[in-house]
């Protein structure tokens, strides 16, 4: 292990990454590295092929631009000073469902798997939400991604459907699982 470098992993949210010119600069195209390698090793992320370096800065973009309206929170994972870890929820744009919010993506980099680093990306978006004053978190995984689940129950969500067989990658067919989190209750 080489001197100084931490594994407790350094959770930043939009305006911290914002005001770190350096880390800023860099997010989208860390970002996408991180997406793009877990994509192509199959992770379960709502792409078939590795998304593009362009759909990557849109959807940080997008993601920045709610998150300034008070309409989403990212939140970003570094191990001295290098990603390692993204997640984002975002309101509900619906009327009637925009007391709540969906965690869209939490997605840690393979080399920082097993170090707490999702946990700490899933804890710190619920606080977030809660403290936007989001009244159910919801979010949806394929029913293989065994540790995110299991992760996601060890955090209080709890599973409200199931659509057996719904997500299709090739030939292969998962179940695609819903989870919530209502943060009106104590956590």
């Amino acid at each position: 292990m080489a001197s100084g470098m931490t594994f407790e992993p350094v959770i930043l949210d939009a305006p911290e990454l914002a005001s770190d010119p350096e880390l800023g600069a860099r997010f989208a195209v860390s970002a996408h590295q991180i997406l793009a390698d877990l994509v192509s090793g199959g992770a379960a992320l709502g792409w078939l092929e590795p998304p593009s370096r362009g759909d990557v800065v849109e959807l940080v973009d997008r993601v920045v631009r709610a998150a300034r309206a008070g309409d989403a929170a990212l939140r970003a994972a570094y191990l001295d000073r290098r990603l390692v870890g993204l997640g984002y929820w975002l309101r509900y744009a619906r009327p009637t469902h925009r007391p709540h919010a969906d965690m869209e993506k939490i997605a840690v980099d393979a080399a920082a798997q097993g170090r707490g680093v999702g946990r700490a990306l899933t804890a710190a978006l619920i606080a977030d939400a809660r403290e936007a004053g989001i009244e159910v978190l919801t979010l949806d995984a394929r029913g293989d991604n065994t540790n995110a689940l299991h992760l996601y129950r060890s955090l209080g969500f709890t599973e409200y459907g199931r659509l057996p067989d719904f997500v299709a990658v090739g030939e292969h067919r998962y179940d695609k699982v819903f989870y919530m989190l209502d943060c009106r209750r104590p956590s």
